[in-house]
């Protein structure tokens, strides 16, 4: 069973690497055409050629977290077809390889692509698009969200804070900085607004280029406005680098752990956190499809094929790795709009095709 295994897994490995490295080539083409323009826009500021096919570079593992499942099904189906068009499976199942065997033996192929999945998201990639994304900000000055950039959400003991971020500076630091206090009341209470900001710790940021101004009422008639100017300014807060990141840079790109502690702090101040609710759930749940496809890859292995037949099975495995990625994406949207439950919104393409796995190795391999 140990040598049926080495020959399994080495064909198998093999083949989705050359699957992997197809599709990452393709999207590395593209993802530099694209960055070509970005080339021209940006050259009077330094940004050529090199360090544009360094950005793209950095893309790669985001690229590779998003294939990983598509890749193991093209993988796995091109090999059982070819096994199976060879006879050499027809061997194996005389050697001792019965249905569960097999099954068992990509189940635990498949648990090694899981964790190499669940690595890359939570890892390699976070890491790398911010990496990235900095890298241009470099040339480009800055990353920014729509007109007015990021806004975020503060509770404390005496008030509430309402933070606009205009830009995350290539160096990490905070540009365009607007804090609105408001009192228990739900009354305007104060105006900051800064330059620049850097964040120290966990709990504070320090402000710089200070404009602040302060509303007070007097008598319970009389409003007076006080306006100060100061170099610097150390403001209290619970709004980590990793927040500012997130509400800056798509969440897809942050970690588990980033996501959850965001997530907690927009439940705690009253935000909506849906979207971020779903992504958590599928950044959870996006690996185990490795398991789902190696299940839905096996049945090519009992099927009998004609002349030129596996052509035709591999391209319809593209089309169901295709269809997973479009289904996972589509979900997600609805799930937001519709307001579903985030873990039965990123759970069920692949509890869909799980199914579809199942019934076709019921169907194909267990009833013959």
């Amino acid at each position: 069973m140990k040598t049926l295994r080495k020959l399994l897994y080495g064909e198998v490995i093999s083949a989705i690497g050359f699957v992997v490295l197809g599709f990452l080539s393709l999207f590395f083409f593209f993802d530099f055409v694209d960055e070509v323009k970005a080339v021209g826009q940006f050259a009077d500021a330094g940004y050529s050629l090199v360090r544009a096919l360094l950005y793209v570079l950095l893309l790669i593992p985001n690229h590779l977290y998003e294939l990983m499942p598509i890749a193991v099904l093209i993988g796995t189906i091109y090999v059982m077809a070819r096994l199976a068009q060879s006879s050499e499976y027809t061997i194996l199942r005389t050697s001792g390889l019965d249905p569960w065997r097999a099954l068992k033996a990509l189940l635990i192929l498949g648990l090694a692509f899981v964790a190499l999945t669940f690595a890359i998201g939570d890892y390699a990639s976070p890491a790398a698009d911010r990496a990235a994304q900095l890298l241009k900000a470099r040339y480009t000055r800055h990353i920014s969200v729509g007109q007015t950039g990021a806004w975020l959400k503060e509770k404390q003991a005496y008030g509430t804070y309402a933070v606009n971020v205009g830009q995350l500076a290539p160096d990490g630091s905070l540009r365009k900085i607007r804090i609105f206090e408001f009192d228990n009341r739900g009354f305007l209470a104060s105006m900051t607004q800064a330059g620049s900001a850097e964040i120290q710790g966990d709990d504070a940021w320090i402000l710089s280029e200070v404009d602040r101004t302060e509303f007070a009422i007097k008598d319970g008639t009389s409003a007076q406005i006080d306006r100060a100017t100061q170099p610097s300014l150390r403001w209290p807060n619970s709004i980590s680098a990793e927040m500012v990141s997130a509400a800056l840079l798509k969440p897809e790109r942050m970690n588990t752990i980033d996501l959850f502690q965001y997530i907690q702090h927009l439940q705690a101040n009253s935000q909506t956190a849906q979207r971020y609710e779903i992504e958590f759930w599928r950044k959870v749940f996006y690996p185990l499809s490795c398991l789902v496809m190696v299940v839905l890859a096996l049945p090519f292995a009992y099927l009998h094929f004609r002349a030129g037949g596996i052509t035709t099975y591999v391209f319809g495995g593209v089309m169901a790795g295709i269809s997973f990625f479009l289904l996972n994406n589509v979900f997600g949207y609805m799930g937001n709009l519709q307001n579903w439950q985030p873990w039965l919104t990123a759970a069920l393409p692949g509890l869909i095709y799980s199914v579809l796995s199942l019934t076709a190795f019921g169907w194909l391999v267990l009833r013959r």
